[in-house]
């Protein structure tokens, strides 16, 4: 009888500290050994000259997220999680959006019904939080952060989702007293607003626009007004999706002030341009997304950011809205202004594969840097750690191996979401996910999904350490001794 039921054997393994060449013994769905020449498994993998890293997981990804404005996105859990799959990913988080009128708690088991049984891979839910009205802030919300939903999204912008600041200030004091992870969104709403109807008097109405609408400026602004009412209260916070250098000015100041900040970016903000918002007229619309891709210099403001640790979570943020669909992109026809165009971009699948091939084999970042940014520090920051985001004894078996020398040229047609393109369309990748494991099961393997939808589970997240204010954060929350102006998180 086989001691282990997968052995991966002779790969390159990797973690967010360092790399070594073992075995893996999986037992039951966990790690249960690595060392040298272990013994025989049921099955066996042959990983020399491959690179087994902990599966990826993408921390901000929206699926079957119910809309106001009739757009439908085009994956759900099924296409979503299997995409994901293909790409190298194990674990999800996306949203369940709470919609104004409703409780969180409806949130949830709306997204429950919308996942329940369609899943190839594991997921968490995140909350987005855009009606504090009645108990939400005080009593529903730290309810749900003790049954295991411990992060949560607060928008600044998005008339249907957005917050106020002091909206802001009470849902951070629950997520310091409670001990959730805040999210923030951070764009000024009323500039923007400002800046569009301008645009709009001005017949400017193309997709290229967009950009105009949402310059630099409006993300810095915000950023700064995000992390000052975090420091007021005193709590840990994440700034999503940073697009450029402005933005990343703010989080890199306050981190070296100790404050208890991390930043996320995302495959946008590293391979496209303002000037893809203005392809062929509308063709720009597949493009669009908030904050907007900018340009050469803040791409390279933001390689920096992720070389020299400002960013701690590399997402992609995939919101899937087909092109040529009316419930998508061509909500309002071909001559939709850029304001209706459904803000987002796919990009759970191809995530992985551009950060590793431009990253690490074209030496931006190291490998262990690469398994931190999208596998280890989320699973820190979001309350999944150690059972997911690692190679180590008694984590999940969930593992990715990598080829690191294969090529291939991104196509739409070979990619396995629902959404009709990819930003990404023709180029040209070295390094690729050859086979996908989760809790010990083969689920892709060159090319073949090898199981039913249905296998992957929900994750019941624990309360992240990331989030638990240190000494340093000061407090003025009231109930804070005066003589030492500090908080202890209240839980």
């Amino acid at each position: 009888m086989a001691d282990f039921d997968l052995v991966i054997r002779g790969g390159e393994i990797a973690t967010a500290s360092d790399t070594f060449h073992a075995d893996i013994g999986i037992k039951d769905g966990k790690i249960a050994a690595l060392a040298n020449n272990l013994a025989k498994g049921t099955v066996e993998l042959d990983a020399k000259g491959k690179i087994v890293a902990p599966g990826g997981i993408d921390a901000h990804c929206h699926l079957d997220q119910p809309m106001t404005d009739g757009t439908v996105m085009a994956d759900g859990f099924e296409s979503g999680t299997k995409s994901a799959a293909y790409g190298g990913t194990t674990t999800i988080i996306p949203f369940a959006c709470q919609m104004r009128g409703h409780t969180l708690r409806d949130a949830v088991q709306d997204y429950h019904s919308r996942s329940d049984g369609e899943a190839y891979i594991d997921y968490a839910f995140h909350l987005i939080v855009s009606d504090i009205s009645g108990s939400v802030a005080n009593q529903e919300l730290p309810a749900l952060i003790d049954d295991g939903y411990t992060s949560f999204k607060i928008y600044m912008t998005y008339d249907d989702l957005k917050l106020d600041d002091r909206e802001i200030l009470e849902v951070l004091t629950t997520a310091r007293e409670h001990g959730g992870m805040a999210m923030i969104h951070a764009e000024n709403a009323d500039c923007i607003e400002w800046l569009t109807e301008k645009l709009l008097q001005a017949g400017k109405t193309q997709p290229q626009y967009h950009w105009h609408s949402r310059p630099p400026i409006v993300e810095r602004e915000a950023t700064h007004r995000a992390l000052s009412l975090a420091e007021l209260v005193g709590v840990p916070v994440l700034i999503v999706h940073v697009s450029g250098e402005e933005a990343i000015k703010q989080i890199r100041d306050a981190q070296a002030r100790g404050l208890q900040v991390y930043g996320e970016t995302c495959p946008q903000y590293l391979f496209l341009t303002a000037e893809d918002l203005g392809i062929d007229d509308f063709h720009g619309a597949k493009c669009i997304c908030s904050p907007p891709p900018r340009d050469e210099s803040n791409q390279e403001a933001v390689w920096l950011g992720l070389e020299t640790g400002v960013f701690q979570v590399f997402s992609s943020d995939h919101a899937p809205f087909s092109f040529d669909d009316p419930k998508g992109k061509l909500i309002r026809g071909e001559e939709t202004p850029f304001p209706y165009i459904p803000n987002g971009i796919p990009g759970l699948e191809t995530r992985l594969p551009l950060l590793f091939s431009e990253g690490v084999n074209k030496g931006r970042i190291t490998l262990p840097q690469f398994v931190e940014l999208t596998a280890t520090s989320p699973a820190q920051i979001y309350g999944l750690y150690p059972r997911k985001g690692t190679v180590s004894i008694g984590a999940d078996a969930d593992l990715t191996i990598w080829d690191p020398y294969k090529e291939v040229t991104i196509q739409n047609e070979n990619l396995h979401h629902n959404v009709d393109y990819t930003p990404y369309e023709g180029m040209d990748i070295k390094g690729w996910p050859t086979t996908t494991i989760s809790r010990g099961e083969i689920i892709v393997q060159d090319g073949e999904l090898l199981v039913q939808k249905g296998r992957g589970a929900f994750l019941r997240c624990e309360r992240p350490k990331p989030a638990q204010p240190n000494q340093h954060m000061k407090s003025f929350v009231p109930g804070v001794n005066a003589s030492s102006n500090f908080a202890e998180p209240r839980y």
